[in-house]
């Protein structure tokens, strides 16, 4: 470190870290900034040059690198580890951050006038003071932090009445790089770097359990000098995650160097650029499983984390948050009527590039920008229900559904989320089935050659039930996916027929699961080889395996415990199951809440009956694959007509039912499937409407929880702990979240 190229090998010995974390205070106008800043490491040529502790090669490139970045760090963070015990005395953290501040502010000319080795040698000075921002925040109070920064040496006798706020003045000087700087091949390092300060800047929240609702970076924030450049801010990081710039070639931003390799501006080798955009491509210095090699802009992604965590931060008491007033009210570009003045830090932006990005990303980070923007901008909703290519935006959000065993719950939950709030607009509901869509590859239980957006979304949806319901048994997660279903019910139009089975058929395995637990309930004791057999013949994925008829005995049986059940429904529930939990000896093993399963199996039924009257009721003419789904599980439905819970919703199904049947009788037995749908259509005609029972319309709105930032400030710095370009934090300091095992 220092003006020549160096290897890890001789961090220890630089002498210039030695002099910055010593005892030696450094003048902001000693010649040793420049030398310290002109500084480079050389990157490993070959694998061979980066051996293991146990003298074994690394595995790959990638821990090769990951590793030698490690080591830096290690070894910086000793010396910054000296350079916060002696900087009380010392000082030279602001004399550091003064002779930044005096380069930013001759960056934009710098850039205009292709200064490459000014903007190389600004970058590696912040890149310091990053560092120790690191260091300080996980060591200490943000008051202990702000004193660092205020220490100025003094001769003896001499006092100052006006002691300057380095570190607002050094937050605010960051905001103004990002938002300022042009974006050129020899600012975009510096750029990428500026936003991760920021990021670190913040990062004291991930040292606390609780959330923190006074902060002094939120202060210094949303108040005082930074707050004018709000507007600016947001815009110019929102416009980083829409361009998705990638960083320059290795190479291409620096000066090649002197013949003589020493040069004190000209220090910067051939290898720095390919070491330093290695790190930033391959995901930084982090030993993180989920880094992310196919991380193709740095930039963008930072913007998009720093944008997160700016809109999640806590309104101050006197004092809303500016960041989220800006994501909430800004406007498209092409929109040209004036802005509210009670709204403020308003602007404008392109929707339609905003739109492309947004169907473009399937990060965790991208899909909470996305809900973020449905759920709290009215502009950016509207828009989005307005377009006519609306596949391009919920297929992605299905398939990270689809694979729901391979996505963290957060990210589940908001796609979820997103899903319901789409469902939310009818006009949504109508055009999704007009959709069509060819091959959908990645759906792997039946080819699906031909299907519309709104059947391939209850497919996925019900998907979702159903691995939650065998695996996870998460309220919240099957009651927004039954949420979504119901809102989309009255307008289902043209059901593909697997759609329409995968309906009834999810309801019959809970009909069938309700008898079985309800026996179980009553007759512990008793072993029923009819329900033991249905229900070791249905797979996880609710496609049954045996085509299981009721018998009289079962029928008579299912109708025997709902006699039961209508004399005092709840009532015996409590009793039976207290009934259960009576005295165990040392050799009994607990029964299972049987009471509560039933419940929880209950309230799906009647949702999913609620679903299929709705369409029923409102859409019976477009969705003949639906009768005849319902005709073919008939027997099962008929036993539940008399149910205490279901009875007022049967009589429409049952209608339905009794209709259709009857007509199927008279055309004659042997019918072909062809021939069944035309009777359908044909009696679809002919049925009265006015003898189907109007119900209330089923909608449901999504409402975030009260304090929704004890959710969402962890899952944001979860994400950049784990997503952010070059950023490290020992996971044993880590308090807000809980880290997971490996």
């Amino acid at each position: 470190m220092g003006s020549n190229s160096s290897r890890i090998s001789d961090l220890p010995k630089n002498e210039y870290l030695k002099k910055l974390s010593g005892t030696e205070s450094i003048s902001e106008n000693d010649p040793f900034w420049n030398q310290l800043f002109s500084f480079s490491f050389t990157a490993p040529t070959s694998r061979c040059e980066i051996v293991s502790k146990s003298g074994q090669l690394a595995v790959s490139i990638w821990h090769s690198i990951n590793d030698m970045i490690c080591s830096v760090l290690t070894i910086l963070i000793l010396f910054l580890s000296l350079a916060v015990e002696n900087n009380p005395r010392t000082g030279n953290l602001g004399a550091l951050t003064k002779v930044f501040l005096s380069r930013t502010r001759e960056l934009r000319l710098s850039a205009e006038c292709q200064n490459h080795i000014f903007i190389w040698q600004t970058h590696n000075a912040l890149f310091i003071i990053c560092c120790l921002l690191k260091v300080f925040i996980c060591e200490m109070s943000e008051e202990e932090l702000q004193l660092q920064f205020m220490y100025e040496e003094k001769s003896p006798g001499s006092y100052s009445s006006n002691s300057e706020d380095l570190l607002e003045e050094l937050l605010c000087s960051l905001v103004q790089l990002i938002t300022d700087t042009p974006l050129l091949d020899i600012t975009y390092d510096i750029s990428v770097e500026a936003i991760s300060a920021m990021v670190v800047f913040l990062s004291c929240q991930l040292f606390h359990k609780e959330v923190l609702r006074q902060s002094i970076s939120h202060k210094y924030l949303m108040q005082g000098p930074c707050l004018p450049y709000t507007s600016k801010l947001v815009k110019t990081l929102l416009y980083n995650f829409i361009r998705q710039e990638k960083p320059p070639p290795p190479g291409t931003h620096v000066f090649p160097p002197q013949s003589d390799g020493g040069g004190l501006l000209y220090g910067l080798a051939s290898g720095v650029a390919t070491g330093l955009w290695t790190v930033f491509t391959l995901g930084g210095a982090s030993s993180k499983t989920t880094a992310s090699p196919e991380l193709t802009s740095p930039l963008a992604n930072q913007s998009l984390l720093l944008l997160l965590v700016l809109v999640n931060l806590t309104d101050a008491p006197d004092t809303p948050n500016p960041y989220r007033q800006a994501v909430t009210s800004f406007k498209n570009t092409q929109d040209s009527s004036p802005f509210p003045s009670s709204i403020p830090h308003a602007f404008q932006i392109n929707f339609n590039s905003l739109y492309t990005a947004l169907c473009e990303q399937q990060s965790d980070q991208a899909t909470l920008l996305l809900y973020t923007l449905l759920h709290q901008n009215s502009n950016v909703r509207t828009y989005v229900l307005a377009r006519t290519d609306m596949e391009n935006l919920v297929l992605p959000i299905l398939e990270i559904l689809y694979h729901v065993e391979e996505r963290n719950s957060h990210h589940v939950y908001m796609a979820l989320i997103i899903l319901l709030i789409l469902t939310e607009d009818d006009g949504f509901n109508r055009s999704i089935h007009e959709v069509i869509l060819k091959n959908i590859t990645w759906y792997s239980e039946r080819v699906l050659t031909e299907i519309s957006l709104g059947s391939l979304l209850i497919l996925v949806v019900i998907r979702t039930i159903q691995y939650n319901m065998t695996r996870t048994r998460d309220k919240y997660l099957h009651t927004n996916c039954l949420a979504a279903l119901a809102n989309m019910s009255a307008q289902f139009r043209s059901l593909h027929q697997y759609a329409a089975q995968r309906i009834i058929s999810y309801t019959c395995r809970h009909l069938r699961r309700y008898v079985y637990v309800l026996d179980k309930l009553y007759f512990p004791h008793s072993h029923c080889s009819t329900l033991q057999h249905c229900f070791s013949t249905l797979s996880d994925n609710g496609e049954e395996l045996l085509s299981l008829t009721c018998s009289h005995i079962l029928r008579s049986y299912a109708s025997s415990l709902f006699s039961l059940l209508s004399k005092k429904h709840n009532k015996v529930l409590e009793q039976a199951t207290q009934s259960l939990r009576g005295p165990l000896s040392s050799s009994d093993v607990p029964l299972p809440d049987y009471a509560q399963d039933l419940s929880v199996i209950e309230e799906v039924i009647r949702m999913m009956l609620e679903i299929i009257n709705s369409c029923l009721t409102n859409s019976l003419h477009h969705n003949p694959n639906l009768v005849y789904a319902l005709l073919y599980k008939r027997d099962l439905f008929e036993q539940f007509r008399t149910h205490p819970s279901f009875q007022d919703i049967m009589q429409n199904i049952d209608l339905v039912i009794s209709f259709f049947s009857s007509r199927l009788l008279q055309a004659g037995a042997e019918l072909s499937v062809e021939r069944v749908l035309e009777i359908i259509k044909q009696g679809v005609v002919a049925l009265p409407k006015d003898r189907l029972k109007k119900f209330p319309e089923l909608k449901f709105r999504y409402v975030e929880e009260e304090q929704p930032e004890e959710f969402f400030i962890p899952y944001v710095w979860s994400l950049v702990y784990n997503s952010a370009v070059g950023l490290y934090w020992n996971p044993q300091d880590i308090q807000l979240f809980a880290m997971d095992s490996d």
